[in-house]
């Protein structure tokens, strides 16, 4: 891993404002935390956090235009102009923690005109390092040696850091995953014996930082999760796929390892290329959930046939609802929900590689969802045994390239797509009712089967009787 040591050309310019105001005024000031983290790899922050020695209001006093966004824990958001649109960036006094009673917050703070005693609060050592302008780089914890070692580490006493917010314990495996990185003994340790106290976290958290893991480089680093115990307090339904082997032909891995297998194998450089960049990062979270979930109802769903061959039948139908519960339960928005509800049901799809039979299953899956559809199907594939795995995957090929003629041809999917409307079957004398609905589906269901005869004259002769 190459690491960029200049962050001063990185910092924005309203940063830059800040940070001399404060230093005009006579205090320190630093920009802290992940930005420093991101800026070493490399990477363009997302958040500039800024730490200094002043209190909340004297940045008040400071400067004209600020937020009371967290006063009783010391922060003031200050606002400066970017790009001709305000900003917001958080300043927070050096302050000592407390207790934290309710698992995430401290009861009190202190504050503190010493930095190091700022930094010695912070979660990992890799984001507890400090930078400043003409002062550099303010590493107490190593974490620069971290970063550049691969390894994620507690700041002081892991146990500590965790009882005083459980979700660090996600946060590490999450921070493992994003920079393909291994948890240090000690930390690790604390994570397993401590995994209980997850219980305490809110849904909405914990979302947060399972979807972060999701959409990492290394979404397989999931198992993490449940070698150390955690999500059997988040994901139980996850525990049953790790003890659930699958005997037959088809497969190599038990349940949870062919999971963990198809969240590594989603082609995410052929989405990014076909859906755009803009598109880009819901389509990928909206598969990685899909293939977290698809096979969940495996175990539950499990036979085995005379010969010893192990069969899954309706475990799509199945893990749907139990993908929707799921989901709910960590607090997912609706379209989300169904997305990945819908996706779950129908990711087996064995119909045959033939336009009328695609045409069949656009109309009825939604076409919308075919893009992301035959990812699935490969990601799938690939965490396959060899068995006909290029029979297959040459299925999903000729697919593709048969949803391309219908789409470029504009074939009929959908009622919305036939040449008849209900104003047509009115003016041929069909009054409206239950009548209307099951001409139009069968006049789509003739479109779907023959193209060509979406024509209006040829489906009211043929579909609407005398």
């Amino acid at each position: 891993m190459s690491f960029d040591t200049d962050i001063e050309k990185k910092i924005p310019p309203a940063v830059v404002k800040i940070l001399r105001r404060i230093e005009e005024a006579g205090f320190e000031a630093w920009t802290v935390g992940g930005c420093v983290r991101d800026c070493m790899l490399g990477r363009t922050p997302a958040d500039w956090d800024i730490t200094t020695n002043a209190r909340p209001e004297q940045i008040k006093r400071i400067f004209k235009r600020t937020l009371d966004t967290g006063l009783q824990h010391g922060t003031v958001t200050v606002l400066e102009y970017e790009e001709h649109r305000p900003k917001g960036y958080e300043v927070t006094t050096y302050r000592i923690d407390g207790d934290y009673g309710d698992g995430r917050h401290p009861d009190r703070v202190e504050f503190t005109a010493d930095l190091a005693e700022d930094l010695k609060r912070r979660d990992f050592t890799i984001n507890a390092m400090a930078y400043a302008p003409g002062k550099g780089l303010k590493d107490l914890h190593g974490g620069m040696e971290d970063l550049e070692a691969g390894v994620i580490r507690c700041v002081g006493d892991a146990r500590e850091r965790f009882s005083e917010d459980a979700l660090r314990m996600m946060r590490a495996i999450r921070f493992a995953a994003q920079l393909n990185a291994r948890i240090e003994e000690n930390t690790w340790r604390a994570v397993t014996e401590m995994a209980e106290g997850i219980v305490r976290v809110s849904a909405e958290r914990i979302r947060v930082e399972l979807e972060k893991l999701l959409m990492s480089d290394h979404p397989s680093f999931f198992r993490l999760f449940y070698d150390s115990g955690l999500s059997a307090y988040f994901l139980p339904e996850w525990e049953a796929c790790m003890h659930t082997e699958q005997e037959n032909p088809h497969h190599c891995y038990n349940v949870g390892e062919h999971i963990l297998h198809c969240l590594e194998c989603v082609d995410c450089e052929g989405l990014r290329r076909e859906l755009g960049e803009e598109a880009y990062p819901r389509a990928l979270r909206t598969l990685r959930l899909t293939m977290l979930m698809h096979d969940i109802a495996k175990p539950l769903c499990k036979t085995i046939d005379e010969e010893g061959v192990a069969h899954f039948t309706g475990h799509p139908e199945r893990g749907a609802v139990m993908a929707e519960e799921i989901l709910r339960r960590l607090k997912y928005d609706n379209d989300t929900i169904r997305d990945v509800r819908r996706l779950v049901e129908s990711h087996e799809g064995r119909f045959p590689a033939e336009a009328r039979a695609l045409r069949r299953a656009m109309s009825s899956i939604g076409e919308e969802y075919f893009p992301l559809y035959f990812y699935i199907q490969e990601a799938d594939l690939l965490a396959q045994s060899t068995y006909k795995r290029e029979e297959k995957l040459a299925r999903v090929r000729r697919l593709r390239e048969l949803r391309l003629e219908i789409l470029r041809e504009k074939q009929c999917l959908s009622l919305k797509d036939l040449a008849v409307k209900g104003s047509d079957l009115a003016a041929a004398g069909i009054a409206p009712g239950p009548e209307y609905k099951r001409i139009l589906n069968e006049m789509l269901s003739d479109v779907l089967e023959e193209p060509e005869h979406n024509d209006k004259e040829y489906l009211l002769k043929n579909h609407v009787r005398a």
